[in-house]
């Protein structure tokens, strides 16, 4: 017997941007399951949004402010980063305009820097 199993293709990663928070989808949850907070930033020459995932340990060291970290909500399906003032900052750097339902960006996971990178020029 000559059994193959499938294997299917691996999905994108794609984090919906809405007026008030950023969700990544199950793809990229992944890399967000042991974060205890995240750090936001962008690369406006790069057009791209970072997201760096913050362990416990990161957290408690205490030489990343407090004032730079935010709460990531995780389950198995999605992740999930409210931050109205953020998407705020990010729509009036890039002059983007943000639906209620969602826009949807395509993003990778740069291993080397251990940062998700949502790129706003790839819209889905």
């Amino acid at each position: 017997m000559s059994v193959t199993w499938f294997n299917g293709e691996p999905k994108e990663i794609v984090v919906t941007i809405t007026p008030t928070n950023l969700t990544v989808n199950k793809s990229g949850v992944q890399f967000f399951e042991f974060a205890n907070q995240v750090m936001l930033g962008y690369d406006k020459d790069k057009y791209v949004i970072l997201v760096r995932p913050l362990s416990k340990d990161d957290v408690l060291r205490g030489d990343i402010p407090e004032h730079t970290r935010y709460n990531i909500s995780v389950n198995a399906s999605y992740g999930r980063i409210a931050n109205k003032a953020f998407i705020s900052r990010i729509s009036t750097v890039f002059e983007l305009d943000f639906e209620e339902k969602g826009t949807k960006f395509k993003a990778v996971w740069n291993k080397n820097s251990n940062i998700l990178e949502v790129r706003l020029k790839e819209v889905l």
